[in-house]
């Protein structure tokens, strides 16, 4: 058993076994304390939210609370384990709620036969919560249950391996090409995968200015195009009118590469056919598609992202979900909508080009310095300023675009 495993499994176990926990937030020391939080003082806000639904803000921990929910059909990369497996995942999505942005999080594991069993499942609970955040499930399933669960519920909902993935994707290609001297609109972009993430991030990288028609999505089969007949309704929406095959055709000339795919997937021949000054995310993770010491070796012009913590221009969901949740909730949005996830994006993306405090400096020890260029295209997750400067954009976004609930932001950011 290798070092590393090992202390991931301690860190699971002891001295307590998993991530989370809950807390008392009001004192239960005494009989009357007692009779204030159970019988009979407790009739009194059941009375109150009965009245009134929105009261539930006020006297529950709704307002702060969001349901991290799988079925565990997509567990990392490590595929279809079951909903119990995906538990550990879940709760560290929770922490990361709470380390972040201060939310508190229930990790919610859902067995079921069919998506609409799903659905219902979480639906029916979706009420006790400020907002859900789906996980982990597959595609091309995981359309269909969050599109239905955004009509039925209440309550912000959001899948993260979609939106989340694509909103730091977007922000740091955004910045990439600034850097690179390119314009977005006039941009070629190949990319490799056409699972959610890959087709939340090529839908968000055309709302952002990107042309649809400059945009080249592989599967296992090859170019998606207008001729082929067994690719399903999410694929079509990329699937161009050309000629084009393979990735050598599309890649050539190509501005962008986006990896969601595979390990080792990207050759340094492939690299080398890109245009000038080209940008490649490869974010297949924990192995990229291609080794960032690989491409640079091919392109001393290239900006490099991926998925690892060990190579700069990390692409980390972190730098998103808690924020937009933070804002949705903050303002009692109904839902996250486009406008909502452009200001995030927008916020990431002019965050990188702040200069970076110390104190982030001092939680990166073997980073000498950080400045916005090549290396430096998003902000790194221990950025104290993610949460304010996000979680503000978010929340206006929502005001301005009439799903907010409240009309006031909030004006200090704790953790």
């Amino acid at each position: 058993m290798s070092d590393f495993r090992q202390q991931a499994l301690d860190y699971h176990e002891f001295p307590v076994a998993g991530k989370t926990a809950v807390k008392l937030t009001k004192p239960a020391q005494t009989s009357h304390d007692l009779s204030l939080a159970y019988s009979p003082g407790v009739a009194e806000p059941v009375r109150e939210i009965a009245a009134d639904p929105d009261n539930a803000y006020r006297y529950t921990n709704k307002g702060n609370t969001v349901a991290v929910i799988s079925n565990g059909t997509a567990i990392l990369g490590l595929g279809n384990l079951g909903p119990l497996a995906s538990k550990p995942v879940m709760e560290g999505k929770a922490l990361l709620f709470k380390r972040f942005a201060g939310i508190d999080s229930i990790d919610l594991e859902v067995k079921h036969r069919t998506s609409e069993e799903f659905i219902q499942t979480v639906e029916a609970i979706s009420d006790s919560f400020g907002g859900i955040n789906l996980e982990d499930i597959k595609a091309p399933e995981c359309f269909e249950i969050e599109r239905e669960l955004i009509s039925r519920c209440n309550v912000p909902v959001f899948h993260d391996d979609q939106h989340g993935t694509a909103i730091v994707t977007a922000a740091g290609i955004i910045n990439a090409l600034e850097i690179q001297g390119k314009k977005i609109e006039e941009s070629i972009f190949v990319c490799m995968g056409a699972g959610a993430a890959a087709i939340a991030c090529m839908t968000m990288i055309v709302k952002c200015g990107a042309l649809r028609e400059n945009v080249y999505m592989l599967d296992r089969q090859g170019v998606l195009h207008t001729r082929r007949e067994e690719i399903n309704e999410y694929k079509a929406l990329f699937a161009n009118n050309t000629d084009k095959r393979t990735l050598q055709d599309v890649i050539t000339g190509a501005d962008v590469f986006l990896g969601l795919s595979g390990a080792d997937l990207l050759k340094e021949e492939d690299i080398a056919l890109m245009a000038e000054n080209p940008v490649v995310f490869a974010c297949s993770n924990p192995d990229p598609e291609i080794k960032p010491e690989l491409a640079h070796a091919t392109r001393t012009d290239l900006i490099m992202g991926t998925g690892r913590s060990d190579y700069p221009n990390q692409v980390n969901n972190v730098l998103c979900f808690p924020f937009i949740f933070r804002g949705a909730l903050d303002v009692r949005a109904s839902c996250i909508n486009d406008e909502m996830k452009i200001a995030a994006v927008r916020a990431i993306a002019d965050l990188a080009k702040e200069p970076v405090p110390a104190e982030v400096l001092a939680a990166y020890p073997d980073v000498d310095s950080l400045e916005f260029g090549p290396g430096y295209v998003l902000p790194k997750p221990m950025d104290p300023r993610l949460l304010p400067n996000v979680a503000r954009a978010v929340s206006q976004a929502a005001i301005d675009s009439g799903v907010a609930s409240i009309d006031t932001l909030p004006q200090d950011y704790e953790i």
